[in-house]
């Protein structure tokens, strides 16, 4: 039995077309939440990956649920660095599916198993990572599940290592907590921030210990928590301090590993603030590293290996051919012109379905590219209010930052004044006390000189606090300025991801109701072909159109065997998604 054979067989989800329109072709991976296949879309020969939810979880609402969010969380973000979600919705059967775009690379996990990355490397990846998260968490998306295996290393814009983040199958909507039970731990231990570890809501600061992690990963070739036992490592991840980086690779830059430890912090107050903030440290570091060798400029790239041919499905034009085939055979059995009725009803039903798709080939071509022009213009306009988004949150936490510096100073000016009202205590007790003789000139001058430093350092430090402070309230102002105008925006896109999502799921349903049509015709379409054939091959006058249409049959069947052993071939180093 071949390779493609055997897999089909223990595969029954392969050669099925899903929705009427996306036929599996080969199986990509599994994970914890699904299995993911190449598909094609049998219209607009679209390679793609759909995900589908793991038979054994249908069941598991929640599951389900979290699953249908991805695919809104991911296309809400809308960001280069994560992976596209063309469709998502559920088959007659009940079969909850995602549909992805298929990616062509490594896995991070993969290209760390070899061996810790070279710094330069590493920070440009965790870069790309930090900018498709920070407008994540722009958006209101926290990832939950960050990790080496669902991080995927591609070729885009010319360059190597084009980051595209993966798995947002535990994404939730934050302050959102209706889809997980009260204290349930989600995520992958090895990757857990501390207060996901103990059970606490997944915030953006999750997201950056993992961040964390995967850095200190990727420049030492460790994890920096290990253990067999996932209660061991949870409270690892909560209270065990975590390795210097340098002490297992001294080569590492001081500034890699300050970067790394910051991130790794127990308290969140002790991380970055957010992304950008993350982001800010990391092209700061990056433009004092040398330039980035293994990058592949545009006309130096490999170019990706071509998609396998699209499915041989009969066409309009082939159906018309064939109906026509069968007449002329149909003509030369029945000279009088007198076939059975049953014959002639299988010759005339044949002319009919391909007429009829004839005028359905067209209705699928207006509703695929309306369908098309619809996503098109949505992910524009959702990547151009993402990124105002990502810019006033950019803005707002600069503010912050500038604010919290300045209170902070403030906090140490009103130290100085606590220690200056103490000295004028002190002076005024001295200048008033009953013992100084008020004859003794120098002395008395000196106590009330005292009591007047004392009190212009007050006041000096008064004014300085003031200044401090009214920066502060400034720049505190401007963040909230700044979030009000964020929070509208979010409004909008949300308002217009909904519009949006309405108009692509009227558009897939009148696909859906035509291809089904269109799949109907087909195999009425055959039967009434295997009708004729069957009747016409004992007519020694047939026998040579017969060859000749049942030659055409073998070689479209051969094509339909190529076609599945190529997909199934080229899919191996095809990556959708390898932990659903």
């Amino acid at each position: 039995m071949s390779t493609a054979a055997s897999r089909r067989s223990q595969d029954p989800y392969l050669g099925k077309t899903v929705a009427g329109r996306y036929r599996l072709e080969a199986r990509l991976g599994e994970g914890g939440m699904g299995v993911v296949y190449r598909a094609r879309h049998v219209l607009i020969d679209r390679v793609c990956a759909i995900k589908l939810i793991r038979p054994d979880l249908r069941s598991e609402t929640h599951l389900r649920a979290w699953m249908l969010r991805e695919a809104r969380a991911a296309n809400r973000v809308d960001h280069a660095h994560i992976v596209q979600i063309h469709d998502v919705g559920e088959t007659d059967e009940g079969e909850l599916y995602l549909v992805m775009e298929l990616l062509v690379g490594t896995a991070l996990s993969t290209a760390v198993a070899k061996g810790p990355l070279p710094t330069e490397r590493a920070v440009d990846i965790i870069e790309q990572m930090c900018a498709a998260l920070a407008r994540a968490h722009d958006l209101g998306v926290v990832h939950r599940d960050l990790k080496s295996d669902n991080i995927m290393l591609t070729m885009g814009g010319g360059r190597k290592d084009f980051v595209k983040i993966l798995d947002f199958g535990l994404a939730a909507l934050t302050r959102d907590a209706r889809l997980a039970p009260k204290g349930a731990v989600f995520g992958t231990p090895e990757y857990m921030a501390p207060e996901q570890a103990r059970g606490e809501d997944a915030t953006p600061q999750c997201d950056l210990y993992a961040l964390g992690v995967l850095f200190f990963e990727m420049l030492t070739g460790q994890l920096p928590f290990r253990s067999s036992d996932r209660e061991t490592l949870l409270e690892m991840q909560r209270t065990a301090p975590p390795p210097r980086p340098r002490n297992i690779r001294p080569e590492i830059p001081p500034q890699a590993e300050a970067i790394i430890l910051r991130l790794l912090e127990k308290e969140t107050s002790k991380r970055f603030r957010d992304g950008h903030h993350l982001q800010e440290e990391l092209k700061a570091f990056q433009r004092t590293l040398p330039g980035r060798p293994w990058e592949v400029q545009q006309n130096d790239a490999p170019a990706a290996p071509p998609p396998p041919p699209p499915a041989p499905t009969p066409g309009v034009q082939e159906w018309g051919t064939r109906a026509a085939n069968y007449q002329r055979a149909l003509a030369r059995g029945y000279p009088n012109g007198r076939p059975p009725d049953e014959i002639q009803h299988a010759a005339d039903v044949l002319w009919d379905l391909a007429s009829r798709a004839a005028r359905l080939e067209g209705e699928l071509a207006s509703h695929s590219q309306k369908l098309e022009a619809t996503e098109k213009r949505g992910r524009a306009l959702r990547a151009e209010m993402g990124r105002k988004v990502e810019e006033l949150a950019a803005e707002e936490s600069r503010a912050l930052r500038e604010a919290t510096d300045w209170r902070d100073s403030a906090r140490k000016i009103e130290g100085a004044i606590g220690e200056a009202k103490r000295e004028h205590d002190e002076a005024s007790k001295r200048a008033a006390a009953p013992d100084l003789n008020p004859s003794d000139l120098p002395k008395l001058r000196q106590v009330f000189e005292a009591v007047g430093a004392a009190r212009a350092r007050i006041e000096g430090a008064q004014r300085h606090f003031e200044f401090q402070l009214s920066h502060a309230l400034e720049k505190e102002k401007q963040a909230t300025d700044l979030r009000k105008q964020i929070e509208e925006l979010r409004k909008q896109l949300q308002r217009y991801s909904d519009a949006l999502e309405n108009d692509l799921s009227a558009g897939r349903d009148r696909i859906a109701t035509r291809v089904k049509e269109a799949l109907g015709f087909e195999k009425n379409f055959d039967e009434a072909s295997t009708q004729m054939l069957t009747h016409l091959r004992d007519k020694p006058e047939c026998r040579d159109m017969i060859e000749e249409l049942v030659s055409g049959e073998r070689e479209r069947n051969a094509a339909r065997q190529s076609r599945t052993r190529t997909t199934t071939v080229a899919a191996e180093p095809a990556v959708g998604n390898p932990t659903p």
